[in-house]
C-alpha cells in the first residue's frame, strides 16, 4: 500500500505543476504598493471589474486614467459595496496607496460613492 500513497502523492505534485503561469502572476503582492504614501483620487467611475482576487475600478482623474484595485468580492458584499454601486459614470473617492510598480495605480482601502464609505481592508 506504502507504493500507491507515494504514488499519489507524484500525481498531486505533477498535477500543482500544470497550473497556468499567467493564475498565480495574475494576483500579486501588497508589497509593491507604498503602505507609507496613503493619498485620495475622486473621479468618474469609466469601468469595473467585480471579480476574484479582488474588484478593481479605473477611475478618470485629474485627466488621468487610474486603476484602483479593490477588495475581494465577497468582502465588498458583506461590506455593503453590491456590483451595482460600481457603475461606469457614477463619481468615487478613493482612499489608498500609490503602485511602486506602475504609474497611475493604487491599493484602495476605503470608497466613497454617493455618499457611503466604505473599508475594503
Amino acid at each position: 500500500m506504502p507504493d500507491l500513497s507515494r504514488r499519489h502523492a507524484l500525481l498531486a505534485i505533477t498535477a500543482a505543476g500544470l497550473v497556468p503561469a499567467d493564475r498565480a502572476e495574475a494576483h500579486h503582492g501588497w508589497g509593491s504598493y507604498d503602505a507609507g504614501a496613503m493619498f485620495t483620487i475622486d473621479g468618474e467611475i469609466l469601468a469595473a471589474r467585480y471579480e476574484n482576487p479582488h474588484g478593481e475600478v479605473e477611475i478618470l482623474h485629474a485627466g488621468r486614467r487610474w486603476t484602483c484595485t479593490l477588495a475581494p468580492p465577497f468582502r465588498m458584499q458583506n461590506r455593503g459595496l453590491p456590483q451595482e454601486a460600481l457603475k461606469p459614470g457614477l463619481r468615487a473617492k478613493i482612499e489608498g496607496y500609490p503602485s511602486r510598480v506602475n504609474d497611475a495605480e493604487m491599493r484602495a482601502e476605503r470608497i466613497t460613492i454617493a455618499g457611503k464609505t466604505v473599508e475594503l481592508r
